[in-house]
């Protein structure tokens, strides 16, 4: 449960610096600093130790509740399923959300942490797993903790309301959509702007990641039903072969990113499963093609599906396959997601606030080489909110160099090796959040 008392003794400080103007970066620093030591640190262990599968967030849900509702926010669970939503309303201004997602994923820890998670729970399907924050998520809930505390702390120093969003299944791509589904801005609100950020194991603890661009891709799951005419392995001339018109479609379809997409342009279709016949000689009469498909705007999105589609019709023409027969495109909108896109003016406006209160050398720059996706796209995009979502450094700087000297390299998320420096990931998360939501609770709403 939190301390009152260190409640009271940030609310006392924060009276004092008020005095002189907003706390400068010392001061703020050292307020989440005591935060961490007295509260935050021991929350980071419960919510590492105790993860819980996408969907199923019931008691990691349940703990966020209580630690927002006991800063002083008005909360409301369920939403969405185990979704958490919180309000501070502290007088005229914007609306303004950060989310924070809460599921783990179904791994044994193998990080060597004295704190890892030895938790299992009964997945949809039955089976007990063994469970894991792989992605650091629990560094997201645990820092939107932190947040609450502090901005409820210091409401003289900002006008407006506060959203905090706990969101499920984000693991799954499923949370957000679910939450929209159930009326989310209908029901509490349509934030004026929205904010997020993720832990990376890839970026030094301490340093900062923002882009004005995508740091998030849109995805989509594509099936291919390859029809085929089934015939003995010895006459495949009585036949369609549909292992050979998918092999054919598989490398045709490279060409749609290679010559249908601008060349500056980024997409990808990955096949990653071919699934076709039973027996040595028997030729099938159907294959499986499994894609992940990936984009940065929903222009390119149907423009890469388009292409599949065309690509797959006309390769089981080629093959002479009748027109009932030709091979079946389908996306699964319920795992599709829009790609997740910062605006570029409050990005700017965002950077250049974190740079006056860290300095420039906060942030680390880099061009974004994978094209991973994640679902916070889905409150953003349709309504247009302004967001910025942003990366938050997890790894010492030491371990990139031990790594480039030939040692183990640093385990990635969703690797049962994963493993991040809780206090520093932490305590930036809490100190950058509530820097950007002191800028933008200043203004008017828009």
């Amino acid at each position: 449960m939190p301390c009152r008392s260190l409640l009271a003794t940030i609310s006392l400080l924060l009276a004092l610096v008020s005095l002189a103007g907003p706390a400068r970066a010392g001061e703020l620093a050292s307020l989440v600093a005591a935060d961490y030591e007295r509260h935050l640190g021991a929350l980071f262990t419960h919510f590492h130790q105790n993860p819980e599968l996408s969907g199923m967030e019931y008691k990691t849900a349940a703990r966020l509740a209580t630690e927002l509702r006991n800063a002083g926010f008005e909360v409301t669970e369920g939403v969405g399923g185990t979704g958490v939503v919180a309000l501070l309303r502290n007088g005229p201004g914007p609306l303004v959300m950060m989310r924070a997602d809460m599921d783990g994923l179904p791994l044994e820890e193998k990080s060597g942490l004295p704190y890892a998670s030895r938790a299992q729970q009964v997945d949809p399907s039955g089976e007990e797993v063994f469970v894991m924050h792989a992605c650091g998520h629990d560094v997201h809930i645990t820092s939107l903790v932190g947040t609450a505390r502090l901005m409820a702390a210091q409401r003289e120093q900002w006008s407006g309301t506060l959203m905090l969003v706990g969101q499920p299944a984000e693991e799954r791509i499923v949370g957000a959509r679910t939450m929209m589904e159930d009326n989310l801005w209908q029901r509490f609100g349509q934030p004026d702007y929205a904010l997020a950020f993720h832990v990376s194991a890839q970026l030094p603890a301490g340093q900062l990641g923002v882009t004005e661009e995508s740091p998030y891709s849109g995805a989509d799951t594509v099936d291919i039903i390859v029809h085929g005419i089934g015939a003995h392995g010895a006459s495949p001339h009585e036949g369609v072969d549909p292992v050979v018109l998918g092999s054919q479609i598989v490398l045709a379809l490279q060409t749609v990113v290679s010559r249908d997409l601008a060349p500056r342009d980024a997409g990808v279709i990955t096949v990653g499963a071919f699934h076709a016949g039973s027996k040595h000689n028997i030729i099938s009469d159907r294959a499986h093609l499994q894609l992940t498909v990936r984009n940065d705007d929903l222009e390119n999105r149907e423009l890469l599906l388009a292409g599949i589609r065309r690509v797959a019709e006309n390769m089981g023409r080629v093959a002479g396959l009748p027109e009932d027969k030709l091979p079946e495109v389908i996306v699964s909108e319920r795992e599709s997601v829009p790609p997740t896109v910062n605006d570029a003016p409050l990005t700017r406006q965002l950077r250049g606030v974190w740079s006056a209160h860290f300095g420039e050398q906060v942030f680390k720059e880099g061009k974004r080489k994978g094209m991973g996706a994640e679902d916070f796209g889905f409150f953003t995009t349709d309504p247009y909110i302004p967001s910025t979502y942003f990366a938050v450094g997890g790894t010492p700087a030491e371990d990139f160099v031990r790594a480039a000297e030939g040692a183990a390299p640093v385990p990635s998320h969703h690797s049962p090796l994963f493993r991040v420096v809780a206090e520093p990931a932490v305590t930036l998360g809490v100190e950058a959040t509530v820097v950007a939501l002191q800028e933008l609770l200043q203004a008017p709403a828009p």
